[in-house]
């Protein structure tokens, strides 16, 4: 059976209006790092050309060993120095990003430097694939939502989970702004979409 970890891990799935405390483990994804509005930047658009082509590559490789995993959604770590530039101001032209997929659960080092090494070979006119890495992101506690409708309304539920939820449950933000795009927006109206809204967080120190 094909492994959908959409379906076994609790944090790909959120409550639209609810804000939940969980425990994120520490997980390997590919990822692109890079600085600028995703709807006009051609560094955003050359991170996803390459991250998609590496994502397949290795799972028909894993197909071919034996370990048949769907290819998990695109995510994307956000932050600016001035977190109004999420919330209030919205002006992306001031975020920096790192856009991630879910590396299967079977992908070492060498398996991933021959995933790139097939792409290379089949797609020679793409770029950046240099600037796709493996790394290990560990979230630890986190607060996370389910936004349903276009990106650009995500203000309002940021401000309320950053100057309400997060203050009341006693915490605090640490880590970078994290979502999870579980629509796919060239296919899905505006009004439908639903991205998980996710923050690292840590106790408030006494």
């Amino acid at each position: 059976m094909t492994l959908d970890r959409k379906r076994t891990l609790t944090h790909y799935r959120a409550r639209r209006g609810v804000f939940d405390v969980l425990e994120v483990p520490p997980l390997t994804y590919l990822a692109v790092d890079g600085q600028g509005d995703p709807n006009t930047s051609a560094s955003y658009a050359e991170a996803l050309a390459a991250l998609y082509p590496v994502a397949y590559a290795l799972r028909f490789a894993g197909k071919a060993r034996g370990h048949d995993e769907t290819v998990m959604p695109l995510e994307a770590l956000w932050w600016s120095d001035d977190m109004a530039a999420f919330t209030s101001a919205r002006d992306k032209s001031r975020w920096s990003w790192t856009t991630l997929v879910l590396a299967p659960t079977w992908v070492d080092d060498a398996a991933f430097a021959d995933a790139v090494a097939t792409v290379a070979r089949r797609k020679p006119e793409l770029t950046g694939l240099d600037r796709v890495d493996l790394r290990v992101l560990h979230e630890g506690l986190c607060i996370q939502t389910l936004h349903v409708g276009p990106y650009d309304d995500e203000g309002p539920v940021l401000a309320r989970m950053h100057d309400a939820e997060i203050p009341s449950a006693g915490l605090r933000l640490t880590g970078r702004h994290h979502e999870v795009y579980l629509g796919d927006p060239r296919r899905t109206a505006p009004e439908r979409l639903r991205t998980i809204l996710r923050q690292p967080v840590a106790p408030v120190e006494s």
